[in-house]
C-alpha cells in the first residue's frame, strides 16, 4: 500500500509517499517551513499545501509532537498550547479532504524502527529515544506499542526534568562536549533501565548521528544502537500507522455492511 506520511515538527513539516510493505519512500521528501505561530489553522493549511504538492488522494499518517489520545491533542510541551483539546484527526481530515490519522512523533519513529530498522525481530521490551529539542520516547513490548509514554518529562534524582538535562538542545545551549553530555545522557538511560529493563535501546534524533562520540559514556546493561532510519523515520512510521488505522476502519465498515 502507498500512503502519504508526514512528520510535523517545530521547524518543518516534511512528507513523502511511502511504500508500507518495504518502508521505502517512493517520492522525494518535500519540506515546508512550520508557520509561526504554529496554530491549528496554520498547520492545517500547510498540510493541505503538502497534499496538493503530491496531488494526493487517500489516507494520510502524521507524526505530531504531542500525546495524541483518540485523535485529540493532550500535551503541548513543544507546540502551541492552542492545540490542547483539538481533535486533529478531524481537523486535518477536513482540511485535506483525506482521512488523516495522527500519532505521537516518537511513536511514529519507533514504528519505523520496529518494522524495518534496528528493532526488527526483537522480542521483549524495546525503548526508542529520540534526542532532539526534547527527549521523545516510544516503548514496545513484543512489538506492541504503548503510546504516548513521554518519558523525557520524568524528573531525574537531581530534581531536573530529563529533557532539560540531557536533550540535544541542552547540549548545544550549554556548549557541552560529547563526553560531558554523554555522562548526562547516561544518567537518563540508567533511570530508564531501572524502570523498564529494556532488552534493546534504540537512539534516534539528531544526536544519534554522533553515537560514536558518546557511546563510551553509556554503561547500561541493555544493548544501545543508533536508529537505522534518520530524517525519514517519522514519515515512514506515520504512514504505517495510517495503514493500520485505515485497514481497521475498512474492516469495520465491511462488517457493518455485511450485517445489514
Amino acid at each position: 500500500m502507498h500512503i502519504l506520511g508526514v512528520d510535523i515538527g517545530g521547524s518543518g513539516i516534511k512528507g513523502a509517499i511511502v511504500d508500507t510493505l518495504t518502508g521505502e519512500l517512493i517520492t522525494e521528501r518535500h519540506r515546508i517551513d512550520t508557520p509561526q505561530p504554529a496554530t491549528p489553522e496554520a498547520i492545517s493549511m500547510e498540510l493541505k499545501e503538502l497534499v496538493t504538492h503530491f496531488n494526493w488522494q487517500g489516507p494520510i499518517g502524521c507524526g505530531f509532537p504531542a500525546a495524541i489520545q483518540q485523535g485529540v491533542v493532550r500535551t503541548a510541551s513543544n507546540i502551541s498550547p492552542t492545540f490542547l483539546g483539538v481533535n486533529i484527526d478531524k481537523l486535518f481530515s477536513d482540511a485535506t479532504n483525506c482521512p488523516c490519522y495522527n500519532l505521537n512523533d516518537a511513536d511514529a519513529a519507533g514504528l519505523a524502527e520496529l518494522h524495518f530498522g534496528e528493532g526488527v525481530g526483537q522480542a521483549g521490551v524495546v525503548l526508542l529515544i529520540t534526542i532532539g529539542t526534547g527527549l521523545g520516547t516510544a516503548l514496545f513490548t513484543d512489538g506492541v506499542l504503548t503510546p504516548n509514554t513521554e518519558l523525557g518529562h520524568l524528573y531525574l534524582e537531581n530534581g531536573v526534568k530529563a529533557e532539560h538535562h540531557a536533550s540535544d538542545a541542552v547540549r548545544k545551549y550549554h556548549d557541552l562536549g560529547w563526553k560531558t553530555w554523554g555522562n548526562r545522557f547516561n544518567t537518563y538511560l540508567k533511570m530508564m533501565e531501572r524502570l523498564f529493563w529494556p532488552d534493546l535501546i534504540i537512539l534516534g534524533g539528531g544526536a544519534s548521528k554522533k553515537f560514536d562520540k558518546f557511546k563510551a559514556q553509556l554503561s547500561v546493561e541493555a544493548p544501545v544502537k543508533p536508529a537505522a532510519f534518520l530524517n525519514q523515520a517519522g514519515i515512514v512510521g506515520a504512514a504505517l500507522h495510517a495503514e493500520l488505522k485505515s485497514t481497521a476502519v475498512s474492516k469495520q465498515t465491511d462488517s457493518v455492511v455485511t450485517e445489514l
